[in-house]
Parts: structure tokens; C-alpha cells; sequence
């Protein structure tokens, strides 16, 4: 029987932005709950909800302290439970926000840690001494600028945090913290949760010496401060490996679960986290190669097939457009051929994971000063790591605050909101939420394009081709990544083949516009 997964798409909801249920400019379970229907309608199998436990929210969540509860902002475990139900309820899995590298400095775990240099937790986190000259252990920088090392005058060492300072990481080399954090992973799946994503995998364990990671000689002001260095000691250590084996080991415990691990490394180190037969890793390590990708068409068709080539045997591929911490696509690539971009991520062979709001070409939105949020933007304003942009509230309708909330979003709504939300989009035959449930509809409808095979398709020049097949079912899919018409020659397979989708409503595939793509069946 095939994994649910394999065929399924994954839409992560940001939960600050999605929808609020009580008016206080800010996202919670209920509103999420409140909108399933319009996720069943678009034709969504999965829903990912980025962090939603108890958080002093100095990174909006991703500095949890209490890993087996619910923040009061976002409701109750009462109120999860329902969600969870509700969504099962209509053939719709959930996913979870798992953040295992670090803590909040305000979970127990860490007082207890930072209380005294002999409490029972002291190595739960990663204390160190200062050196002869009182400077940090080593060079290591925070990915959110600045040294990696916060001084605690009370017990006289270094604590490191990969991230905030509010944010220390977790020591995965002690066995308590191992069965502590695996703890939770069954305390959610016997709760019936469908799986987690799990936040920065590649960050879990560090060298076990501490070295100082090289210099970076290509780095220059302007860039981000983590980059001065390489991250050769401080990520993508090789017990790592044996922590995603672990929680593989427990998700199977539970049946059908999955485990997606967000790992920013190069394609022949991200494809390790499958692990191996014998020793199996996460099912679905993220491939975050489109978000960064040259948008042109042989650029992205190289890129495919090396994805393609690279993955091991068993292992299954996935596809990502945007997340909450990159530009969406639409600012990428602009808004036509935004259009293109979903063909082309839900006509990949894989699991695609959709992000909020990307269904009606939502684009980021320029944040005045005074209402920046983002910590990551505030410790290092002006280089473009600011991730207010791609986080602001959904837009459901042309009512006030776009139907998101009674009250004024935590986050401004993008400028053209009146025009470009759901309910005008799926009024319009020719939006792109339309063009979505469209794409979402013949992913179930087809097998071939659900878990068939991919072969790619010789074409010059702004034009990326492909066929999708699985047995008897055949299907082409042709895309016009540029701004001028291209002529494709159509195989002689697929000749008597009818246009199943377009993505400006055209008809000749043989001549394609700008900015339009075809699936052919």
C-alpha cells in the first residue's frame, strides 16, 4: 500500500496569519479550524501548522517552553483536539512544528540548567568556560547575527544558541535529553497527530571538540553576519543521523506518520537524511531548491534531474516554492508566472508543500519600520533576512481586514487585497486559485501525476517539458518559463492527447505563450 504522503499536498499555515477566531489581530486554532472547508474545497490533503506551544514569542514560537501544551494566544489543547478531529473528519492529516534544536531560556528545562554549574540539568544545554582572556569558547555566529555564545555573570560560563539569545540549544549528546524530546514525539502521535516537520535537523548536533569553524573568504558587509564563517562544526554532524533514525523508529511505532526534516544543505548532503535501508532517516528530507533557483528553464530542468539522480533508491522526492522564512514567488518570479511556478510544483514528481496564501499569488508586503516584528530583521536591519514580508494575514474576502480579523492583523495585509483574495479568486474562472483546485484535482484524478514516474522531454529554449507516467496513465506537461511565445513540437505519443490544464487559459500547446503552461492527457 502506498504511503498517504506520497500523493499528498501539504499546506503549511503560518497560525499568527491564517485566521483569527477572537479578535485580536492574531491567528489560533479555532480560525484555522473555521477554514478547513476552504482547504477541502481547494482540494488540500495535509496541513502543516508551524509553532503553536507555549512560547514567550521572542521568535514567534520557535522558542517553545513548554513542548506538551498549547499557547494561550493560539487556545487550547481542548481546542487542538477539535481541529485535529475536524480536519480528519474530512480525509485532511495534520501535521506539526517540531523544535527540537533549542528551547526558550524560559522552559523549566533551562532555568533548572542555568540555576546553579551542579544541577541534575546543567549539560542538558551547552555550557562552556570563557577563554584565559574571557571571550566566548570559539568563533561560532548566531544564524541571527552576532556571537553564538551568551555570558551568564551568575554561574560564570557560556551558554551557545544557534539562534537567539532566548533560544539556547539543547546537548543531544546527553541520553536524557535524547528520551526527553523523543518523549514528545509520542506524547503528539498518540494524541493522533499525522507527523511533524522538524525544525533546523541539520543544527541538532554539534562536534563534539567544538572547534572554530573556517573563515569564510568571500564574505563581504552587507551579507549576513553567520556567513562570515562556515558552518563546518556547528551543523550536519554525523550523529545526526542516528537522532533522525530514532524518531523514524517511534513515528513507525504509530503507523502511518511521516517525519520532514528542514534542511538547508547541498543536494548530495540533504539526501543523506533519508538514511539507509537498513537505517532509515526522515521520509521526506525538504528540498528547497526552487526557492533559490535560477527561473529558467534549463537551469531548473539540470536541477531536476540531479535532484532526481541523487536520491537513493527508496527515496521518495519532495518540491518547495516559499515558506515562512523565504520570499514567496510571486515576488520572485512576478505574478504571471507565478502561475507557471504552481504548475510546475504540483506537476513534479514528489510531495509539494504549498504556503499560505501563495494559491492567490499573495506577495511579500514592505513593512514600515515602526511595525517590524521579526528579530531577525531588527538584529540585523537592512540585508533582506526580514521575514515580517512573507508572514502577513491571509486575505479570505473583500470585508474589513480581509476577513482575517475583527481587529487590526498583528501584521499589515498586502496593498491589493480587496481584489486578490479567496472568495473574488474563486469567482473567477481564470484565477489562480481556481487554476490551483484545478491542479489539485487532477493530482487525485490521475495517478500518473501523483506518484508516477518523471521523464523529461528535449526543449529549447524558455520551455521546461516532462512527461508524467504510471502504467496505462500518460500525461505531458509543458512550460513556458519566459516572457516570449515558444514554439514546442509535440511528441507523436501525445499527439491525440487534449488540453487537461492551461495556465492562462490557451489552447494550442504547439505555440505557447508567455508565461503559459499545458498538461496534456
Amino acid at each position: 500500500m502506498t504511503e498517504w504522503w506520497k500523493s499528498a499536498v501539504i499546506y503549511q499555515i503560518y497560525p499568527r496569519s491564517f485566521q483569527d477566531s477572537n479578535g485580536d489581530g492574531v491567528g489560533d486554532l479555532k480560525g484555522i479550524q473555521s477554514r478547513l472547508d476552504d482547504l477541502k474545497a481547494l482540494g488540500i490533503d495535509a496541513i502543516w501548522i508551524s509553532p503553536i506551544f507555549p512560547s514567550p514569542m521572542a521568535d514567534f514560537g520557535y522558542d517553545v517552553a513548554d513542548y506538551c501544551g498549547i499557547d494561550p494566544r493560539f487556545g487550547s489543547l481542548e481546542d487542538f483536539d477539535a481541529l485535529l478531529a475536524a480536519a480528519h473528519e474530512r480525509g485532511i492529516k495534520l501535521l506539526l512544528d517540531l523544535v527540537p534544536n533549542h528551547t526558550s531560556d524560559q522552559h523549566p528545562w533551562f532555568l533548572e540548567s542555568r540555576s546553579a554549574r551542579d544541577d541534575p540539568r546543567r549539560d542538558w544545554y551547552i555550557w562552556r568556560d570563557p577563554k584565559p582572556d574571557g571571550s566566548p569558547p570559539n568563533n561560532w555566529i548566531s544564524d541571527f547575527g552576532g556571537s553564538a555564545w551568551e555570558w551568564d555573570e551568575a554561574t560564570g560560563q557560556y551558554y551557545y544558541h544557534a539562534f537567539l539569545k532566548d533560544q539556547p540549544d539543547l546537548n543531544w549528546r546527553n541520553p536524557a535529553v535524547r528520551k526527553a524530546m523523543l518523549d514528545v514525539l509520542r506524547f503528539w502521535f498518540a494524541r493522533g497527530i499525522d507527523g511533524f516537520r522538524i525544525d533546523v535537523l541539520w543544527h541538532m548536533v554539534k562536534h563534539i571538540d567544538l572547534p572554530d569553524n573556517p573563515a569564510n573568504d568571500e564574505w563581504a558587509p552587507g551579507q549576513a553576519d553567520y556567513t562570515r564563517v562556515h558552518q563546518l562544526h556547528s551543523t550536519d554532524q554525523p550523529e545526526v543521523h542516528d537522532i533522525a533514525h530514532e524518531m523514524r523508529v517511534i513515528a513507525d511505532e504509530y503507523g502511518a506518520r511521516v517525519l520532514i526534516g528542514e534542511i538547508y544543505l547541498p543536494v548530495p548532503k540533504l539526501v543523506g537524511y533519508y538514511g539507509t535501508v537498513e537505517r532509515p532517516g526522515v521520509h521526506l528530507p525538504f528540498n528547497f531548491q526552487l526557492i533559490g533557483a535560477a527561473w529558467n528553464a534549463r537551469s531548473l530542468a539540470k536541477m531536476i534531474a540531479d535532484y532526481e539522480g541523487a536520491l537513493p533508491v527508496d527515496g521518495w522526492p519532495n518540491w518547495v516554492l516559499g515558506n515562512h522564512d523565504r520570499p514567496r514567488i510571486a515576488t520572485r518570479v512576478g505574478a504571471e508566472q507565478a502561475r507557471v511556478a504552481m504548475m510546475l510544483l504540483l506537476t513534479l514528481r514528489g510531495t509539494p508543500t504549498l504556503y499560505y496564501g501563495d494559491e492567490i499569488g499573495m506577495a511579500d508586503v514592505s513593512i514600515p519600520a515602526h511595525q517590524v516584528q521579526d528579530p531577525r530583521e531588527l538584529n540585523e536591519p537592512g540585508i533582506g533576512m526580514g521575514r515580517d514580508p512573507v508572514r502577513t494575514p491571509m486575505a479570505w474576502d473583500a470585508s474589513a481586514n480581509a476577513g482575517f480579523s475583527p481587529a487590526d492583523p498583528w501584521l499589515p495585509l498586502h496593498p491589493d487585497w480587496l481584489e486578490r483574495n479567496v472568495e473574488a479568486q474563486r469567482g473567477d474562472p481564470a484565477s489562480l486559485w481556481r487554476l490551483t483546485q484545478k491542479l489539485l484535482f487532477l493530482r487525485h484524478e490521475h495517478p500518473a501525476l501523483a506518484l508516477g514516474d518523471y521523464h523529461p522531454i528535449d526543449a529549447g529554449g524558455d520551455l521546461l517539458a516532462f512527461e508524467r507516467r504510471l502504467d496505462h496513465d500518460r500525461l505531458l506537461v509543458v512550460l513556458n518559463l519566459g516572457d516570449t511565445p515558444q514554439g514546442f513540437a509535440i511528441p507523436e505519443w501525445a499527439e491525440s492527447f487534449t488540453v487537461l490544464a492551461s495556465a492562462r487559459g490557451g489552447h494550442d500547446p504547439a505555440l505557447l505563450s508567455p508565461n503559459e503552461g499545458y498538461i496534456l492527457g
